[in-house]
């Protein structure tokens, strides 16, 4: 899934994760069962689709909304760089309202290990370290935590294939996927994949007492470059509280012939 919360992502060409070997070309899993193997996959075969987009920029509005259905806007732009051996790089500026205005995330995710992630506060002038034990944390008051707010790696899960079902006329998979780090948030997460083209348009997230917490709904998919599809509507219900995120994407421009320059941490403080 792309810049934010991105569940199709670049596979290595090879990669040890939870005591597998995956590969472009095949998986080594004697030990899996047929609903964990067919799992993963399905995971690994919606991961290939995304692989070789180089570069994307987009523009975001989130809109939060308490139980009370009051909203705030904050307007953002994205940017992300695909990583060959590794997750993506990603980073993410406020523009407005005021109060966040030069605000700016930075992520760098990685498939075999914690992810690093910083967060520039301009009132502060001051780079700040997101510790791994805060990834669960919500991400700039928004019902999307900050393990949310990065590329969703195959290594980063074990799989196990639930059912098929159909979601607004489309078939999809629905496949469970337990978060590998054991700082994560969650338990578990159920996404639906579509069976055509493997995209991601619901993902319900477990606490770690196994309740249901929150589902993430993606609508209004466009294709880019005859390969890489990016949903512009994404929304965050959290049951527990009531309140909901809505993210809109819109301006998805590719190959911007960003470079690694872009996503430093001393560039955070001058992005604009």
């Amino acid at each position: 899934m792309n810049t934010l919360l991105n569940i199709n992502n670049t596979l290595s060409t090879l990669a040890v994760a939870g005591g597998l070997i995956l590969s472009s070309q095949f998986v080594i899993a004697a030990d899996l069962s047929q609903a964990e193997q067919k799992g993963l996959n399905i995971a690994i075969e919606a991961d290939k689709r995304d692989v070789g987009f180089a570069d994307n920029a987009s523009k975001m509005t989130m809109i939060l909304r308490n139980k009370y259905g009051e909203e705030s806007i904050r307007r953002m732009r994205s940017k992300t760089l695909e990583q060959d051996n590794d997750g993506d790089k990603a980073l993410i500026i406020f523009d407005n309202p005021r109060d966040v205005k030069g605000t700016a995330f930075l992520s760098f995710t990685h498939k075999a290990s914690s992810d690093d992630q910083w967060l520039y506060l301009p009132a502060l002038k001051r780079v700040k370290r997101i510790s791994s034990n805060n990834k669960s944390g919500p991400f700039m008051g928004s019902e999307f935590a900050f393990e949310d707010i990065s590329s969703q790696e195959v290594e980063k899960y074990t799989y196990k294939y639930l059912r098929n079902e159909t979601l607004d006329g489309r078939d999809h998979y629905v496949i469970e996927r337990d978060p590998v780090d054991p700082k994560s948030g969650y338990s578990v997460q159920n996404v639906w994949i579509d069976t055509q083209e493997y995209r991601a348009f619901k993902v319900d997230y477990y606490d770690r007492k196994a309740d249901l917490l929150k589902t993430l709904t993606l609508k209004n998919y466009q294709q880019y470059n005859n390969q890489f599809w990016r949903a512009d509507n994404w929304m965050m219900i959290n049951h527990q509280t009531g309140k909901s995120t809505e993210l809109n994407y819109e301006g998805w421009r590719f190959a911007n012939g960003f470079g690694e320059r872009d996503f430093t941490k001393n560039s955070l403080a001058r992005a604009k």
